[in-house]
């Protein structure tokens, strides 16, 4: 099933939203950070911004993890490296479409801090 498309709300950081949606994701939580300070307007920025640091939060914890378990741990860290880049990827692109992708808990809960922020 395809996420939907959607005209997001106007952004007050200036930018079109879906351009800043798609900067929440390219650096990472620090650039989600940004832009959840930034943005007092858009809900779809601001979802996007939460859905960046919790997914990339969760990628560091999970290298860590990984990296204090012999072997097994080190090749699901390498085995973590393409997932997380072609995610990273995927979600730029699609939030650069205009398409609301949630991820399946992460994006209900990044949805329920933006509609409260």
């Amino acid at each position: 099933m395809q996420p939907p498309f959607l005209q997001p709300d106007p952004s007050s950081t200036g930018l079109n939203p879906k351009t800043a949606g798609l900067l929440c994701y390219l650096g990472g939580f620090i650039t989600g950070i940004i832009f959840l300070v930034l943005e007092k307007q858009s809900r779809f920025v601001r979802l996007h911004a939460f859905q960046s640091i919790v997914v990339s939060a969760a990628f560091i914890v999970l290298n860590i993890l990984f990296g204090f378990i012999p072997l097994v741990g080190w090749l699901l860290g390498l085995l973590l490296l393409p997932v997380g880049f072609v995610l990273w990827i995927g979600l730029m692109l699609l939030t650069l479409q205009g398409r609301l992708y949630k991820l399946p808990i992460i994006g209900d809960w990044s949805e329920q801090q933006a509609n409260r922020f």
